[in-house]
């Protein structure tokens, strides 16, 4: 069955890859309107979730934002295709990397790092960093069922000589890098909820207190590790500016969770500067009735 799937989708993977950007953003504007008005793809979720974290905002700004975000929805599906045929003169052109020098000043200090970004704006394309610092490049993902789609995602996150691993895999890996001194940047998304049977803490995110991921806190400072933030920012259709911010070079100077605040922090900010970039259709806060109380 694994195999089926792949023979029928993969042409139209293919197909869709190539195509130039020009009409691939005509099919982002043709999945925006079956999305957001014929199959409602998790609409009902999507404005809950607007309508829990911006209660002080209109319907009909809450409507816009959702509107907006299903627009970049779209565009987010056809750019993640294009990425396993694009050059690496187009994405130099369309990714534009402000600052870093940081990762070559870590470096000097022989520091490996947890880059740390959320699912804001386009973190797919980051894939070129791997051409931009002295370190190797490791992609943390959760493993595909089908091994056909496993194959070809990390292929196509690989091309510029990055490594996908497995979460589960990630603390084994940097163990036996730090062994072998192999300088490493992890780049970990740490912004959606863990599981509830899994969390160690809890804290306001969007003015919901609900349990956040502590694992990039954890990783760097049991193994050492800098841990900077990766800021997308669109700055239009197809064009994208990162910065980089030093969150913490060394670890031991900071408390239980300080490290993880100082994240959701700037997460927070990153969604309030431009809402609709983040990505609502997922269930970040349905842990929120269980909140311990203190």
């Amino acid at each position: 069955m694994y195999l089926i799937s792949y023979i029928i989708l993969y042409p139209f993977i293919f197909l869709m890859s190539r195509m130039p950007f020009w009409l691939a953003y005509l099919v982002s504007d043709l999945l925006y309107y079956i999305s957001y008005y014929i199959i409602r793809y998790r609409k009902k979720e999507v404005f809950y979730n607007l309508q829990l974290v911006f209660p002080e905002k209109s319907e009909k700004e809450i409507t816009q934002i959702a509107k907006d975000f299903y627009a970049h929805f779209g565009d987010m599906l056809l750019e993640s295709v294009k990425t396993f045929a694009m050059s690496e003169q187009e994405f130099e052109k369309r990714y534009h990397f402000k600052n870093q020098e940081i990762f070559l000043e870590l470096a000097k200090k022989d520091k490996s790092i947890a880059l740390v970004g959320a699912h804001y704006a386009n973190w797919e394309w980051g894939i070129l960093l791997n051409k931009k610092m002295p370190h190797q490049f490791f992609g943390a993902y959760n493993k595909l069922k089908n091994p056909y789609f496993d194959a070809l995602i990390r292929k196509s996150r690989g091309k510029f000589g990055s490594i996908l691993m497995a979460t589960n895999e990630t603390s084994a890996l940097v163990r036996n890098n730090i062994n072998h001194h192999i300088l490493s940047t992890y780049v970990l998304v740490s912004d959606q909820s863990p599981m509830i049977q899994k969390a160690q803490y809890w804290r306001n995110f969007m003015g919901i207190k609900v349990p956040v991921h502590i694992g990039a806190e954890t990783l760097a400072k049991k193994y050492d590790l800098a841990v900077v933030f990766f800021d997308v920012e669109k700055i239009k259709r197809g064009y994208y500016e990162v910065t980089f911010k030093l969150i913490a070079e060394d670890t031991s100077l900071y408390k239980n969770f300080e490290i993880t605040d100082r994240y959701i922090d700037i997460v927070e900010a990153q969604i309030k500067r431009k809402p609709s970039l983040y990505f609502w259709t997922h269930k970040r806060w349905k842990h929120k009735d269980k909140a311990p109380i203190n």
